[in-house]
């Protein structure tokens, strides 16, 4: 009796909460053909229903790739979808439902709770006679308890999980759950393939703008492509409101695109892998000695919000690791720059930074600090630690002045050439190595004769020694 209720509240969830997603809805004035209405978004109505309508991603949906079989065969275990918005995972995630003719749920990580994921992997569960897809939007989000909790009936092949992620998979989603998924990274669409959905959007008269009888030729449709940054639904969305401020039976032109273009937002988030992506190809640029390309990365992160002193940061950090000695008046622009961040702020402070990144970038490059640091720590991790020479230690100390510990200390500025020759450490070590790039070169000139001084010094001093 407890079974058939228990049934009877499972059976009702289900009807109240999922439905069937092949359930038909007629056409009207008010459903396009696929059953959407006509009021919503062109980017929902445009979402291909079959493997083969969706665009880009041959790195994936190509021929011989794994996915596509996959789905063939309706042979698939969890799937993970990550890459940036616009891309197509949800489109992916409801395309591989219909084609498999599973039950569709789909949850978002944001809105949902646990009481919410409990019972909708109840139900999965008692439905015996079709499979189960759950899709969760931002999986990201859900917690570890939250992801754990889909373990075991992913495991038992209850559901087939689709998660689609902004993020990276391997920072955010727990290392059972991800171990038991196939990862698929997703791009941002190319130029081209937006253009031939936005081409097909607003020539549909079914799904698409077709009714409102607007004309636009292929260069204004390449202008609304190029400014939505491979994101396929920001490019829609760009059209429509285009469409629908012009007017029915209008020609769209530059003019429009220009206005739309004004209130653009650079793809570009804080935290994530497009503000780690960037702030890397920065620095990749200065340090390969390319400006061009060094101030196009500066202007994206500027452009998109990036905190102008994290940028500053990060250059007073190049100024050391790969400018170096070859030009060090590289870290006091870079400093100066920072400085300028700080009093001056924004937008005035952009321009400190343009002229901090043209200097870095166009400067000669060493990394000899870095190389030689990084010798000199391995030098203490690995080998015995050295003690300090006798004659190097403070003489200051009561107690190295009645031993006299510092006696045998040669002031250098009382030598010729204000080299003593003394070693400065029990046993020495080339850690430093400079470059022939810059002034480092005259560096390295230098300490060649200095080399040379000591080694006339430690001579003079073994034959003096000697004679004694």
């Amino acid at each position: 009796m407890k079974a058939r209720r228990k049934s009877q509240v499972y059976a009702g969830k289900m009807s109240a909460n999922t439905g069937d997603l092949f359930e038909s809805v007629a056409p009207s004035p008010q459903n396009g053909e696929s059953g959407v209405p006509l009021s919503a978004p062109l980017a929902l109505r445009m979402r291909p229903r079959m493997l083969e309508d969706v665009v880009g991603h041959a790195h994936i949906l190509g021929d011989g790739c794994l996915l596509p079989r996959l789905i063939k065969a309706d042979n698939f275990g969890s799937l993970i979808f990550f890459g940036p918005p616009g891309c197509g995972k949800t489109t992916l995630a409801e395309v591989i439902s219909r084609q498999t003719r599973s039950r569709f749920v789909k949850i978002n990580a944001v809105l949902s709770n646990v009481a919410q994921l409990k019972d909708e992997l109840a139900i999965a569960r008692y439905i015996k006679n079709e499979r189960t897809i759950i899709f969760i939007d931002e999986i990201h989000r859900f917690n570890k308890a939250q992801q754990d909790l889909l373990l075991p009936d992913v495991e038992d092949g209850n559901i087939r999980l689709i998660g689609a992620t902004t993020h990276n998979p391997g920072f955010y989603i727990n290392p059972p759950l991800l171990s038991r998924s196939h990862l698929f990274r997703l791009e941002p669409l190319s130029s081209e393939d937006i253009l031939k959905v936005l081409k097909s959007a607003i020539s549909d008269e079914a799904r698409g703008l077709g009714h409102f009888k607007c004309r636009a030729d292929d260069e204004v449709l390449k202008s609304v492509a190029a400014i939505c940054d491979g994101d396929l639904r920001r490019a829609l969305n760009a059209l429509e409101t285009m469409v629908l401020a012009a007017g029915a039976g209008k020609t769209l032109g530059e003019a429009d695109v220009e206005v739309f273009a004004k209130e653009r937002r650079v793809r570009y988030d804080a935290d994530e892998d497009e503000h780690y992506d960037t702030v890397s190809a920065f620095i990749k640029s200065i340090r390969g000695c390319d400006p061009d390309a060094a101030m196009y990365w500066l202007a994206k992160m500027l452009v998109g919000g990036e905190d102008p002193r994290f940028i500053a940061r990060r250059l007073v950090i190049l100024a050391s690791e790969d400018v170096g000695l070859a030009d060090s008046r590289g870290l006091l622009i870079a400093n100066a720059a920072f400085d300028a961040c700080e009093r001056v702020g924004l937008p005035e402070c952009e321009l400190n930074l343009a002229h901090a990144v043209l200097f870095l970038a166009t400067a000669p490059k060493s990394n000899s600090a870095t190389t030689a640091l990084f010798a000199a720590k391995a030098l203490v991790s690995q080998k015995e630690t050295q003690s300090v020479p006798l004659y190097l230690r403070d003489g200051h100390t009561s107690l190295n002045k009645k031993l006299n510990k510092t006696a045998e200390y040669i002031y250098n500025h009382d030598c010729p050439g204000h080299i003593s020759g003394q070693d400065y450490m029990l046993k020495p070590a080339t850690l430093y190595a400079p470059t022939d790039y810059g002034a480092e070169a005259q560096i390295k000139e230098r300490l060649g004769q200095y080399k040379g001084i000591k080694e006339k010094l430690r001579q003079k001093n073994a034959k003096r020694k000697k004679s004694i």
